[in-house]
């Protein structure tokens, strides 16, 4: 994440900071404190002593990771920040390394993934409301383990093949758990997590949506002073809340511009043109720019080249429009989301980048303006609550994500106009059967994607050679994790029926069943 400290409105909460050992679970870490209304960040495990002290958490979570403490080039941890009198809680990697650092021996033993048998030892805090000798379930996935606690802890539960799965020092608030309390698997996981946040760590519940409307809403103010202010807007859940929450900070100051890009669903160009002109009050600028986009992706495959040739084009559009509107814009309002801040940027320790968002990565370096990027703290589900808390309809907040990079990420390599076409019609049948099937508001995401193939079949008695949709659902709390949709038979079976009758150039359609991880929500 950002090398710098928190913004100012995280000042007067309470926070978590969280270091990220690489662990496949860290992002739901960040949920699940998130959840419980108070206030964390995810950064790399080297943050210094004096960075630590400077952000000044609550309290500290290591995350787990796929290391083992003893393999050369892993991250480690500074000792010094176990001295801090500040709260810690070590997950499965996290509590290796700190048993490692106070003088404990980490043993390499059987590798355990799955579910286990936790029994409560002795009552503590971490296990406040829990009986002594009780046994719960929860979830165990690694390799190296603990035998015994390390000088000057002691054991507060075990399971049949781990006699310390979790740990205490006697003088100070540090704890170690060789479990994961973050997944859903773990049945009290959500328990122990609030017993480290509220009985360990002192914290309130105090990260609610009204308190983030007034506090960002004074710290757009004072980042803006009297300056003009756009924002790229997409119609999209995230780019409306931001523009709103902007416009109650700015005011008239505020210019939103709406690019048709050629890269949209159907439809949607004369959509956001009603409801922004009509019901929220904000000046909008509408910019056809389809062919300028086009040529900046013409002939472009590959997924990454694409995305950062669609951010530059917008800022290149920005600039213009702002200029012929007589705007002396210096700031940028962008809907950017904190998992796409995860997503695009390595966190310098072991996660790695996933995909640039061209709202993060994707910007080009002389960019001419400074972003205010009012929800990049946030989750999905957060913004849908901040935008309840604007006033905005349910109907709009509800609206499933649609990507800044539009249909040019849905047409699986090359972007064509044609190509384009056959997605979009195919993706509006999709959507018009899902919500007469009333399942819209069941599932988090879904649309249609083009592959880049062809395949035989057969249509009144004659050979055809076209295209294959693959139909895409998914549900999730915040797009970090997510399932794919169960749909009624007769439902898909419907959808395939209208999309192979009604578009052309469509003989096959097919649907994705993959999870997030291993796949991503998004082909590209």
């Amino acid at each position: 994440m950002s090398q710098s400290s928190s913004p100012p409105e995280m000042a007067d909460h309470q926070r978590i900071l969280i270091l990220d050992y690489g662990s496949q679970y860290t992002q739901l870490i960040a949920r699940r404190i998130r959840e419980e209304r108070v206030f964390c960040e995810i950064h790399p495990p080297d943050r210094s002593e004096e960075w630590i002290r400077e952000w000044d958490p609550a309290g500290i979570i290591l995350s787990g990771g796929p290391n083992s403490v003893y393999d050369p080039d892993v991250p480690g941890l500074d000792p010094a920040i176990l001295e801090l009198g500040i709260p810690i809680l070590g997950i499965c990697y996290g509590m290796q390394l700190i048993a490692r650092e106070e003088g404990g021996q980490v043993q390499a033993g059987t590798r355990e993934y799955g579910r286990a048998d936790l029994r409560i030892g002795t009552s503590d805090d971490l296990f406040d409301g829990f009986d002594p000798q009780e046994s719960t379930r929860v979830w165990c996935s690694h390799g190296d383990h603990v035998d015994e606690p390390p000088p000057g802890f002691r054991a507060l539960a075990s399971t049949a093949t781990l006699p310390v799965a979790a740990f205490k020092a006697e003088d100070r608030d540090i704890y170690g758990v060789q479990f994961h309390p973050e997944v859903a698997h773990t049945v009290r996981g959500e328990e122990i997590l609030s017993n480290f946040l509220f009985r360990i760590a002192g914290c309130s519940p105090t990260w609610t949506p009204g308190a983030f409307v007034d506090e960002s809403v004074a710290r757009i103010a004072e980042q803006a002073g009297d300056a003009h202010v756009i924002c790229g807007l997409s119609g999209g859940v995230d780019s409306s809340v931001a523009a709103v929450l902007v416009h109650r900070a700015v005011g008239d100051r505020l210019t939103c511009i709406f690019v048709d890009t050629g890269l949209l669903r159907k439809g949607e160009r004369e959509s956001v043109e009603r409801t922004f002109r009509k019901h929220m009050g904000i000046r909008l600028v509408v910019v056809d720019a389809r062919e300028e986009f086009l040529e900046a992706i013409e002939g472009i495959q590959d997924p990454e080249a694409k995305r950062k040739a669609i951010g530059n084009t917008f800022i290149r559009i920005f600039e213009r429009t702002a200029q012929e509107e007589g705007q002396d814009a210096r700031f940028l309002v962008q809907g950017t989301l904190y998992p796409d801040v995860i997503e695009s940027v390595s966190t310098g320790g072991p996660s790695v980048t996933i995909k640039t968002h061209h709202n993060v990565g994707g910007l080009p370096e002389d960019m001419p303006f400074q972003l205010i990027e009012p929800l990049r703290e946030l989750f999905k589900d957060e913004v849908r609550n901040v935008g309840r808390e604007l006033g905005l309809p349910e109907d709009f907040v509800g609206r499933h994500p649609f990507p800044g990079p539009g249909l040019a990420i849905r047409v699986l390599g090359e972007v064509r106009e044609d190509r384009l076409a056959i997605l979009r019609e195919a993706d509006a049948i999709y959507l018009e059967e899902i919500r007469d099937a009333g399942l819209y508001d069941d599932i988090w995401q879904a649309f249609a994607v083009l592959l880049p193939i062809r395949s035989v079949g057969v249509m009144g008695d004659s050979r055809t050679y076209e295209y294959v949709i693959a139909l895409r659902a998914v549900t999730s709390r915040d797009g970090m994790t997510a399932d794919w949709y169960h749909f009624p038979h007769e439902v898909l079976s419907t959808i395939s029926t209208r999309i192979i009758n009604q578009v052309q150039g469509v003989n096959r359609v097919t649907y994705d069943v993959s999870s997030k991880p291993p796949a991503t929500i998004e082909w590209e």
